[in-house]
């Protein structure tokens, strides 16, 4: 039980790799894009348990050196007048860094044990006696021991082996977009956003590059049908929502159209009633997601960990492994992603009366740290301890 193939190399998939790399696994991660994704929103850990797993994985201490420092938020009305200002570790958690960077990190840290194929993916998915059947859609047909879905809350293994995504995904009631720009303004550290009821636009500056900023819009919108591969149709539904506003949206959207790359998706959640189904697992997002404020960077980090270290103490069983990880890990990351249902709700209120009462509250320190507070036990895990099942255990 050796040789794995892992869907997708965002973060838990290389996450995963790692470790089981450590263990003397044979990892392979097979990732649709052409090579490893950069850019995109900033991502935090937060809470003993994210820093644990990250120390034992030896990655802390270089992410703290390129930590972003946290992200304050600012929301203010159509002349720029501030109406709420939140501190940098509401957002930013203990570390944060931008995503692309994270993956990276944990990409070089995989590499010496894993084998990478970018720009290919997963076509279909036979179940034998004694193994996985694996059609790529670029390479041949090759067989592994086992099959992890890492591959985000679209996850191309979930449907194949699992069923259509209806039927594991649900929609909240948002839409979420990110692009990068020029920073024309010198728009600081963190963001400013303006609101207009079920509609955020906001802006911040590069944390790597003063010349470079990045814009979030979020919207309510029922259920879309659109094409997740046309960036074309995407710009066309945001440019829609954000029609006629005033502030800086129509500088933004202008951006927008000359945006080479483009975030864009529904605020939604995955939930799988089993993360297994003979040789094939799921992790992070494809088993149990929230698009935007699950803490489903940390959660998919610790998921890795915990799923890595129960095959390597499994001794082959794969089905004993896949049960104890799940046992593990369902509860923890179910709390954690009960704060995705709120996301669209808190950054964009229905209406005029819900931002005054957001901003009314949020501007109390004592519900602030009370939410905080909240938020650190939600991201607390018991971490089991593999070190034994490592070939030489540090000292």
């Amino acid at each position: 039980m050796r040789r794995v193939l892992i869907s997708g190399a965002s973060i838990a998939g290389p996450a995963l790799a790692h470790w089981l790399g450590r263990y003397g696994f044979e990892p392979t991660v097979v990732e649709l894009a052409p090579a490893l994704r950069g850019g995109g929103q900033a991502v935090d850990f937060r809470g003993e348990t994210h820093l644990t797993v990250l120390e034992r994985m030896g990655v802390l201490a270089q992410l703290r050196r390129i930590r972003t420092g946290g992200s304050p938020m600012r929301f203010v009305d159509d002349r720029g007048r501030q109406l709420l200002g939140l501190p940098p570790e509401f957002a930013g958690g203990d570390v944060e860094v931008p995503r692309g960077d994270l993956a990276r990190v944990l990409h070089e840290h995989s590499l010496p044990h894993t084998e990478y194929l970018f720009g290919d993916s997963i076509t279909g998915l036979t179940e034998t006696a004694g193994g996985v059947q694996v059609t790529f859609r670029s390479a041949a047909p090759r067989e592994f021991d086992l099959v992890i879905g890492a591959d985000g809350l679209h996850s191309q293994v979930r449907r194949l082996a699992f069923g259509p995504e209806e039927g594991f995904v649900r929609h909240l009631g948002y839409y979420a977009a990110t692009w990068q720009l020029p920073n024309y303004r010198g728009f600081g550290r963190g963001s400013v956003g303006f609101n207009t009821p079920g509609r955020l636009a906001s802006v911040g500056g590069d944390p790597r590059d003063a010349a470079k900023a990045g814009a979030f819009f979020l919207f309510a919108s029922p259920q879309l049908t659109y094409d997740r591969h046309d960036p074309d149709r995407q710009k066309a539904l945001i440019g829609a929502a954000f029609a006629g506003l005033g502030w800086e949206v129509p500088r933004l959207l202008d951006s927008l159209r000359q945006a080479p790359e483009l975030y864009f998706d529904s605020i939604s959640r995955a939930d799988v009633p089993s993360w297994s189904k003979g040789r094939i697992c799921l992790v992070g997002d494809a088993a149990c997601g929230a698009t935007i404020g699950g803490m489903g960077t940390g959660t998919g980090v610790v998921a890795a960990y915990v799923l890595a270290g129960e095959l390597a103490l499994a001794g082959g069983d794969h089905r004993a492994a896949f049960t104890r990880y799940e046992n593990t890990m369902r509860a923890y990351v179910q709390g954690c992603q009960k704060g995705g249902d709120r996301t669209g709700k808190f950054l964009a209120p229905a209406t005029a009366t819900g931002i005054r009462v957001r901003n009314g509250l949020m501007s109390r320190r004592a519900i602030l740290n009370w939410m905080l507070r909240e938020g650190r036990k939600v991201s607390t895990l018991a971490l089991p301890d593999y070190r034994a099942a490592l070939p030489s255990a540090p000292e």
